[in-house]
């Protein structure tokens, strides 16, 4: 990213799933959409979509053709952190590794700060 430090991260796993999942949908214009509520067990809860338009004050994150999308709002929480994916005896799921949460729930979709 020519030592641009990216606020955060899009892994290949997620970047893969997104790719699979618009390829269902049949629309490329669609990019991953993260964003941070109030609620959960933890106080803030983590929450994904899918989203055809930018606004002028998101964050775009790439990784190769795939996009991923921050409202400024849930990227404060999120800085330093990493959106990924997984598969596994839970199930498959995105999730977010974030380095500002102070205390997680048990299933990780909620945390505190």
């Amino acid at each position: 990213m020519n030592g641009v430090k990216v606020p955060l991260s899009f892994s290949d796993a997620a970047a893969m799933r997104v790719r699979t999942l618009i390829t269902e949908e049949k629309n490329s214009a669609l990019k991953l959409r993260v964003y941070i509520t109030g609620g959960g067990c933890g106080g803030f809860q983590y929450g994904f979509t899918f989203d055809e338009n930018i606004n002028k004050d998101d964050t775009t994150i790439k990784n190769g053709d795939m996009t991923l999308i921050v409202d400024p709002m849930s990227l404060q929480y999120l800085v330093g952190g990493i959106v990924d994916y997984t598969e596994g005896l839970k199930g498959s799921y995105f999730f977010i590794k974030n380095p500002n949460a102070v205390t997680t729930c048990g299933c990780g979709a909620s945390f505190s700060v």
